[in-house]
């Protein structure tokens, strides 16, 4: 069973940085892609950025430019680095993970696997 544990969110003002981790436990498959979702209260769960088990990465329109996706899979470790934030990316940050291969990547219901997810909060 493979278990996604986030780290790295917390406060920043507005035009910050802050890097988030994901690091994966157990059996992962060689298949294996990863993402980000986050999760503004009151509003849908948003696809952020992922990055196949080959290394091609997907941002989303909204953060393309400013964050990027990377992994180490020596270390079973995904990275969002988040750069010129702003106070809409305000929100709870999922990283997820699945073995599914030919699907979206961009849709939350292609993922097997989610960590409890870490909140990030931007200051105007």
């Amino acid at each position: 069973q493979v278990q996604l544990v986030e780290s790295g969110g917390g406060l920043v003002q507005a035009g910050g940085s802050l890097r988030l981790s994901c690091a994966a436990s157990g059996q992962t498959p060689s298949t294996y892609s990863m993402g980000w979702f986050r999760q503004a209260p009151g509003k849908e769960r948003e696809y952020v950025a992922s990055i196949t088990w080959t290394g091609t990465t997907y941002p989303a329109e909204s953060v393309k430019g400013r964050f990027t996706v990377s992994r180490d899979n020596d270390k079973k470790t995904l990275y969002l680095q988040m750069n010129s934030l702003k106070p809409e990316d305000t929100a709870v940050y999922y990283c997820a993970g699945t073995d599914l291969t030919g699907i979206s990547l961009g849709s939350a219901k292609n993922y097997q696997h989610w960590g409890q997810g870490t909140q990030v909060t931007v200051s105007s």
